[in-house]
């Protein structure tokens, strides 16, 4: 998929599995050029997803549910994803 698909197709992944009320999505591929696992055309991502689908989950949980959200794209796409995950009373 082009780069400039791969946030949307990030988004709509995770808008369809957690209903976020707040979705912010970085591509930060362009500060890892040069690493070892960007050179399988794979990029680098932050997100911060802010859902009500977390609520009584820990951490670990919670980034789970967003890798879960992914799917795919975790094998096709992404080669690193930083997760920010709150309920929106933590937000």
């Amino acid at each position: 998929m082009p780069r400039e698909q791969r946030v949307a197709a990030i988004r709509a992944a995770i808008e369809a599995a957690l209903a976020p009320t707040a979705l912010e999505i970085e591509d930060e591929s362009h500060r890892h050029a040069g690493h070892a696992g960007a050179q399988d055309g794979r990029g680098h991502f932050r997100v911060a997803v802010v859902s009500a689908a977390f609520a009584g989950l820990n951490p670990i949980a919670r980034h789970r549910a967003v890798y879960a959200a992914v799917g795919e794209l975790m094998t096709t796409d992404i080669h690193a994803l930083s997760i920010s995950a709150k309920t929106p009373g933590e937000a």
